[in-house]
């Protein structure tokens, strides 16, 4: 009902407009002859003589007289039996009238659009009104479409019956060839709130917003059943509008009160319209093959098989090195970036238009490490998709101070306090600001470039496959002559630093504990406090077209210098790719998919959960996991990079890269064989239930891996997973009292688990797990780039 009530609430701010509807003293008369104008109203539609005009005449005073009072249901279920016949009247007037009939009932109550929608005679006949050549038809059809989008099962019953595709179609049929739009302030303050006014005809906006409404309401399989073609030609009409949109958002070109009465004003919101460009662009190919396969490797790790391999061998999260340009590579290796280049403009016009380009660029907001559902993230982020760039998560503007070694930041009043505040949107005077910035030394980072640039996108998809990850990142530094941007740092990922326009002087200093950062864990360097200037340091002067390579957890600074002498253009562009190595794709992640793998096929002789043997057995593997990951934090091994997707691993199971995976896998099991930690696994339990957290949290993920339940003795094992915290606090309670026990069965388990695991059966699972995290990933990368391409 909520929903209803709210699409009523949106509905009374637009400028969609239905007769009144009388509440004089004479309503219950009105009422009480109503219900004697019922037979009149069959009598008449169900005539023969289709062309009487008297019957013609009856069946609209009849309609008029329900539509000119509040509608009673009882009154309007009579009537709705009639609709299907009225809506195919040869009259338009009549054709008219009951579209206008079906629309008001399907907003009296959730119960009565559950009727409506409910007969599909009705419904298939309303959407066959849509692309009429008589204009009121078509509007009065569209409006019913809109009413009965009140709920959700309308939207769902107007899928089902193809409805968006005719709406779709008719749009591109009655469209203008121009769009000409204005933005208005809604109820929300949010920028990406803003309603959006059209100049043309109301037609084409009813059909535009039906249509929108409807797409953000279908699932990935209703997306895809949409024929491609369809879909693209309306994506372009969508992107035309988009233009306009952005571009007034961007320079705050938006109407006040009383302004823009010509306008009519849809219900459509700035998110709206980036949500249905983004749904539509999901399940699209954004970038096909465009580059040969080897080109990024041959790129990057020089030419042939053997570079490749000595790389991952005795450098790949290790130590640093460079690649420097080839002099004698083809153009098509060479120039891997130059259409990003092309697109930033060349390097020497670049700084001069950076806050040109910021106000193309939109906020690209973050999806959760961990999420699998595309659409889960476009409701987390409604009401806000499609806003400008947001300091400090898009974009940040610092430089290092010289004298104190700290980071400066431009926009210093949202990034000096830990307080959580309003995010800051940058604005056009921002974007100008940023330009002033540069010129006052300081570097202007922007993160998600592959969500921004298609050739990035191709590039970084490319470099993901060849480690085995779901994704790669990639963002990019602008920094002025004679200046440092980021202080002293390492990154817990490994990133290739490609040096597109002038050059940069980088320092890199070992790492400080032997152990790989894990992606997401607090960084402990912080202003240069821990460095240790007198570690093993590398220096490296980078030139165009050279690429360095920087572990993770290296510290690495860098700056500019700029020599009159040497010709140089003095500042500085260059990318960074980053691999970021996720929990589930470091080899730790591999060990607790092996453990979790190998224990469902241990089901079949698990006894209940209400049984002590039952609980023993539970508790043993899930300590084990615990072990895995105490082993984990001490073992560098554990904490690598799982290639075992890696592309050239996966085209050929006797490659030197697979052998190499399978060495590991057996060097793990072996470490897992040997360590007795089972007292400490056990405080680590007992210490997160103290502390009231689950002692599982971070491996929940390996719950993705679900893909069917075996009932056991009425136990549902693959919902053991998901034992609250509670329940666990019980189990626990439980395992502990009888501790030697527990500790045999732990023993056993352990044993078994070594033994009996195979690396063949858990990289099938692994790599299953792995096409999940990717298909999100291009989906969320597809939207994004989509959105961009304006």
């Amino acid at each position: 009902m909520e929903d209803l009530q709210e699409f009523k609430k949106k509905n009374n701010n637009g400028n969609r407009k239905r007769k009144s509807q009388s509440h004089s003293n004479t309503g219950n008369t009105d009422r009480r002859s109503n219900t004697l104008t019922f037979p009149l109203l069959m009598a008449a539609a169900l005539s023969h003589s289709h062309t009487n005009t008297n019957t013609h005449a009856v069946v609209k005073d009849c309609l008029t007289k329900f539509l000119s009072h509040p509608i009673q249901p009882h009154e309007a279920t009579c009537i709705l039996s009639l609709c299907p016949l009225l809506l195919r009247s040869k009259s338009p007037h009549i054709a008219t009238l009951t579209a206008q009939f079906v629309g008001a009932v399907s907003l009296l109550s959730f119960e009565m659009n559950h009727q409506v929608v409910s007969d599909f005679h009705t419904l298939k006949a309303l959407i066959s009104l849509i692309p009429t050549s008589r204009k009121a038809v078509s509007m009065a059809a569209c409006d019913g479409l809109l009413d009965i989008c009140s709920t959700c099962l309308g939207r769902q019953r107007l899928l089902h019956f193809s409805a968006l595709e005719t709406l779709m179609f008719a749009f591109l049929e009655v469209q203008g060839s121009s769009t000409l739009i204005s933005l208005s302030t809604g109820d929300d303050v949010n920028i990406a709130s803003l309603r959006i006014g059209f100049q043309k005809g109301e037609l084409p906006v009813l059909l535009l917003n039906a249509a929108i409404i409807l797409i953000n309401t279908c699932n990935i399989e209703q997306l895809r059943k949409i024929p491609s073609k369809l879909s693209e030609c309306f994506s372009v009409s969508l992107k035309e509008v988009w233009r306009e949109a952005h571009k007034k958002m961007i320079n705050s070109d938006i109407l006040g009160a009383g302004q823009g009465m010509n306008l009519y004003f849809s219900n459509i919101t700035i998110s709206d319209l980036a949500e249905s460009i983004f749904r539509l662009s999901i399940n699209v190919d954004q970038f096909p093959a465009l580059m040969s396969s080897n080109i990024v490797e041959r790129r990057i790790f020089w030419s042939s098989e053997d570079d490749f391999k000595h790389f991952i061998l005795n450098q790949w999260e290790v130590l640093p090195c460079v690649v420097r340009r080839f002099s004698s590579a083809s153009l098509e290796v060479d120039e891997i970036f130059t259409s990003f280049m092309q697109s930033l403009c060349f390097k020497d016009s670049f700084p001069l238009v950076l806050s040109s380009i910021l106000q193309d660029l939109i906020s690209c907001l973050p999806i959760d490490s961990d999420e699998l559902d595309i659409l889960n993230f476009l409701m987390e982020v409604r009401n806000k998709l499609g806003c400008p760039l947001i300091n400090e998560q898009d974009i940040r503007v610092l430089r290092t101070d010289n004298q104190f070694k700290q980071e400066v930041h431009f926009f210093q009043e949202n990034s000096d306090s830990c307080h959580v505040k309003t995010p800051h949107v940058l604005c056009l005077d921002d974007m100008l600001k940023c330009q002033e910035a540069y010129n006052d030394g300081y570097t202007v980072a922007l993160r998600g470039i592959p969500f921004r640039f298609e050739r990035v996108a191709l590039i970084v998809d490319r470099l993901a496959s060849i480690f085995g990850q779901p994704s790669a990142g990639a963002n990019m530094y602008l920094t002025p002559p004679n200046s440092q941007g980021l202080a002293r740092h390492y990154d817990d990922h490994c990133v290739f630093v490609c040096q597109i326009f002038g050059s940069k002087q980088w320092k890199i200093f070992s790492q400080p504990n032997g152990q790989l950062p894990r992606l997401y864990d607090p960084c402990n360097i912080l202003n240069n406090e821990t460095i240790d200037d007198t570690r093993d340091c590398y220096n490296f002067f980078l030139n165009e077209g050279d690429v360095l390579y920087i572990p993770r957890g290296c510290p690495h600074e860098a700056c500019t210098h700029y020599d009159k002498q040497d010709g140089s253009v003095g500042f500085s562009l260059h990318l960074t790719l980053g691999v970021e190595v996720e929990p589930p794709f470091e080899w730790e992640g591999f060990m607790h998919i092996a453990l979790f793998c190998w224990n469902r096929t241990q089901h079949h002789s698990h006894p209940s959960l209400k049984s002590l043997s039952g609980i023993l057995n539970v508790m043993s593997t899930r300590l084990l996991h615990i072990v895995i990951g105490l082993i984990g934090n001490s073992d560098p091994a554990f904490r690598k990079a799982c290639l075992v997707a890696a592309a050239s691993s996966q085209s050929n199971t006797n490659s030197w890269l697979d052998q190499c995976q399978r060495t590991i896998f057996s060097y793990l099991i072996n470490k897992i064989s040997r360590e007795l930690r089972f007292q400490e696994a056990l405080k680590s339990v007992e210490a997160a239930i103290e502390r009231n957290e689950d002692p599982f949290q971070q491996i929940k993920w390996l719950g993705y891996l679900n893909q069917e339940r075996e009932s056991v003795e009425g136990h549902d094992w693959d919902l053991d997973w998901y034992v609250g915290s509670t329940e666990i606090k019980d189990i626990f309670a439980v395992y502990v009292e009888y501790k030697e026990m527990a500790e045999r069965v732990f023993m056993d388990v352990k044993s078994k688990f070594c033994n009996e695991v195979s690396y063949d059966d858990v990289t099938a699972n692994y790599k299953l797990l792995h096409e999940k995290y990717e298909e999100v990933r291009k989906q969320y990368m597809n939207g994004m780039l989509s959105l961009h391409s304006i």
